[in-house]
């Protein structure tokens, strides 16, 4: 069987290497993020690859000469940090927008095959769409040949609706073909809060537990549980105060504060903070402050609080066995800002393909 070697840029916790590791035909042989607790968390889950924790511009030839060891790299996966182009909050065309001038040195030292640059859809506007077109202009000017297409997790399974530009360059002919959605209309059902989370046991503000509510019945859970195991970690509410314990307990299926009574209506806040998910659709977009209603739509439809740590990592599509490290706030960051498992497993299968393809045709 051949191997095709495996470079994660940016890798934060790993939910787009989660793919590739999953196919044998690949070998992910290094990996770099810049935050020392995402990348601990990172090599928790891929105790093999090479974990090269330094700021991207430190990475000198030499340096990834060395964590090579003479192997020659055929794909770079990963996408630069995404806040300066997201369409939340206030846009910053900081420093960071730029960032992938180093993914550009990166391809220019290494020369993979292919690459695979993932990334909010905000970056398609920036500049009025000056800056996307920058990318591609630098990328073709190293010899790749470009797609580009938006994908939403949901349409593969994922419980939330998460949409992210996925750029894919080959030397050569592109043979990429994007994944086909496996749910929607006329697909399998989209995969609801009630699918994803139904199984944990029911939590007030402040109260934790550690024993599944009950068993698997559904695809999705079959994928996320051990079967082994009636323990699950990391699930428990964080304590809020009385009045926003009201507000949340106020709070019908999918409403907002603008549907709450005046007397506890907060003065401040867009239109989808101290909002309730719904519980039988998928999740809007999770952030890295999804156990803070005030920050975004993200209050538990069935339960009136918080989320826990467990439910937003369900909501990514992560195993309950895949691990997080640091504080509560860092574990957060770290499932908010990855790349579901599900969406990156259809996406390695799909590059998988075009490389054996291109292979073929050789």
């Amino acid at each position: 069987m051949k191997q095709y070697t495996v470079i994660d840029l940016f890798a934060g916790v790993g939910g787009l290497s989660y793919g590739f590791s999953e196919l044998p035909q690949f070998n992910i042989i290094a990996a770099n993020e810049i935050e020392k607790d995402i990348s601990v968390a990172y090599s928790l889950n891929h105790p093999n690859v090479k974990m090269l924790n330094c700021n991207i511009g430190d990475l000198t030839e030499n340096i990834l000469k060395d964590a090579l060891k003479g192997q020659r790299v055929d794909i770079i996966i990963g996408g630069p940090p995404c806040q300066s182009y997201s369409t939340l909050g206030k846009r910053r065309n900081d420093g960071r927008a730029n960032l992938f001038l180093q993914y550009k040195r990166m391809l220019k030292i290494l020369q993979p095959r292919a690459f695979v640059f993932e990334n909010v859809v905000g970056i398609l506007s920036v500049n009025k769409g000056k800056l996307f077109n920058q990318i591609r202009l630098e990328f073709a000017e190293l010899g790749y040949n470009l797609k580009h297409r938006i994908l939403d997790a949901a349409d593969y399974g994922v419980p939330q609706h998460r949409e992210r530009v996925i750029l894919v360059g080959f030397r050569g002919e592109n043979n990429f073909s994007y994944p086909l959605p496996t749910h929607g209309d006329g697909l399998k059902p989209y995969v609801t809060l009630k699918d994803a989370i139904g199984d944990l046991p029911v939590l007030k503000s402040g109260e934790r537990k550690s024993n599944y509510d009950a068993g698997i019945t559904n695809e999705f859970l079959e994928f996320v549980r051990d079967s082994n195991t009636s323990v699950v970690e990391e699930h428990f509410a964080p304590k809020n105060g009385e009045h926003l314990i009201k507000i949340m307990q106020t709070l019908k299926d999918g409403q907002s504060k603008d549907d709450l009574p005046e007397d506890i209506r907060p003065k401040s806040g867009y239109g989808n903070t101290y909002a309730k998910l719904w519980w039988d659709r998928p999740s809007t977009t999770i952030t890295r402050n999804f156990a803070c209603p005030s920050s975004s739509r993200c209050i538990h439809p069935r339960d009136s609080r918080a989320m826990s740590i467990r439910e937003g990592a369900r909501l990514q599509s992560f195993p309950d066995s895949y691990k997080f490290y640091g504080s509560d706030s860092m574990k957060r960051l770290e499932i908010g800002n990855a790349v579901p498992p599900l969406l990156s497993m259809a996406i390695a299968k799909q590059a998988l393909e075009a490389l054996k393809n291109q292979d073929a045709a050789n």
